[in-house]
């Protein structure tokens, strides 16, 4: 696990898994020769010996005073695509670990509602799907449920009936404005595209500013090619506007950037690179 402190504020990343991916099969413009020039920096850390992406499905453990904020609830204990047909992490046990058990979380906010960020909000009991973090209000952006409320994700059409509905049925859930205050530090940002009510996490605390992406950026070779299509986007246009306009913004300013899907290091800032940009970690 990786902390950091951003004034006032602990994050801690917690993993469920980590996956080799061919750039390809998410990017379908980053050939081996497209990248190759990235190399220098995209490798260790994000591109293994043989050229794959490396991607990290993890979650962000938030304390901002007394609130406990988890930010995305990664795959879960259940069958899912990726290659991945059921597994065991030790996901629960390592957020009880650093004090975010499931009795003490009181907030849980997913960036948006792919089946690789709603996985751990439900577990399986006496044959039903239930809350897994049973005190927590489960937030919920109201134009992203607009949207998938008549939708399932074509990745696993099965995570809205057991990871999104149950959180509903359960009395959880807490629909909320893209740009919702979760607590004094810590609100939501619009990112939208990757999914129409998609967001983005800012914390500030004591003048440090940290943004966690959730999957404005897939991997940090979007950074050099953000114009490049990204095939989980469900509007690839405005998911490209809205990485170029972050990127604007973030470029060499002092804001620490976590990376929803980076493999460790995840944590970075943003600096230009000629006509781009680059992850510098």
């Amino acid at each position: 696990m990786e902390t950091w402190r951003v004034g006032d504020v602990e994050i801690t990343r917690v993993v469920d898994v980590v996956q080799p991916f061919p750039p390809t099969r998410l990017i379908p413009e980053a050939t081996p020769d497209a990248i190759a020039d990235l190399h220098g920096w995209l490798r260790p850390h994000f591109l293994d010996e043989d050229g794959n992406m490396r991607l990290s499905i993890h979650a962000f453990a938030i304390r901002s005073g007394d609130a406990r904020i988890l930010v995305d609830t990664c795959l879960g204990d259940k069958p899912r695509p990726l290659g991945l047909p059921g597994w065991q992490s030790s996901f629960l046990e390592d957020l009880a670990e650093i004090g975010f058990g499931r009795e003490v979380v009181d907030r849980v906010l997913c960036t948006h509602l792919h089946f690789d960020h709603v996985g751990w909000n439900t577990v399986r009991e006496d044959g039903a799907w239930v809350p897994t973090f049973p005190n927590a209000r489960y937030l919920v952006g109201e134009k992203e449920w607009g949207f998938w409320e008549h939708e399932v994700d074509r990745y696993a059409p099965e995570a809205k009936h057991d990871s999104v509905l149950p959180i509903f049925e359960a009395g959880l859930a807490d629909l909320v404005a893209m740009d919702h205050r979760v607590s004094d530090e810590v609100r939501l940002v619009p990112t939208p595209g990757h999914t129409p009510g998609h967001v983005s996490v800012r914390v500030e605390s004591r003048g440090e500013q940290a943004i966690i992406t959730g999957d404005l950026f897939h991997h940090p070779l979007q950074m050099a090619h953000p114009e490049w299509r990204d095939t989980a986007d469900v509007d690839a246009d405005l998911a490209r506007e809205t990485r170029l306009r972050f990127l604007e913004r973030h470029a060499d300013a002092p804001v620490l950037v976590l990376g929803t899907h980076f493999a460790s290091p995840t944590a970075g800032r943003i600096v230009r690179d000629g006509a781009a940009w680059r992850f510098e970690v």
